[in-house]
């Protein structure tokens, strides 16, 4: 079973910075692309940044020249680190991976979610 373990939220003032990070475990064959959505209260989950196996990024265009999302892929890990935050990032942030497994059928994995919050 595959299992994506989300760390990094919390409150933060308006400005400041957070690194979330999300670590896959688990039995697979391989991780193709990695990503962060996240959901704010009574709103739709969004993209915030995604990025291939290749490193290829794409980020949503409120976040562009503030986050940066990364991997290891050695680690299986996925970190976004934000920057000049502000209050409407406020959300639930979660893990996104594209999964290959062993029998080469391709799922979706999400964590469980990590809460970020930035005060005005």
């Amino acid at each position: 079973q595959v299992q994506l373990v989300e760390s990094g939220g919390g409150l933060v003032q308006a400005g400041g910075s957070l690194t979330l990070s999300c670590a896959a475990s688990g039995s697979f064959f391989s991780i193709n692309a990695m990503g962060w959505y996240r959901q704010a209260p009574g709103k739709q989950r969004e993209l915030v940044a995604t990025i291939t196996s290749g490193l290829s990024t794409n980020y949503a265009d409120s976040v562009k020249g503030r986050f940066t999302i990364s991997r290891d892929n050695a680690k299986n890990t996925v970190y976004l680190q934000m920057n000049s935050l502000k209050p409407e990032d406020t959300a639930v942030y979660y893990c996104n991976a594209h999964i290959i497994t062993y029998l080469r059928d391709s799922r979706d994995f999400w964590g469980q979610g990590t809460q970020v919050t930035v005060s005005s």
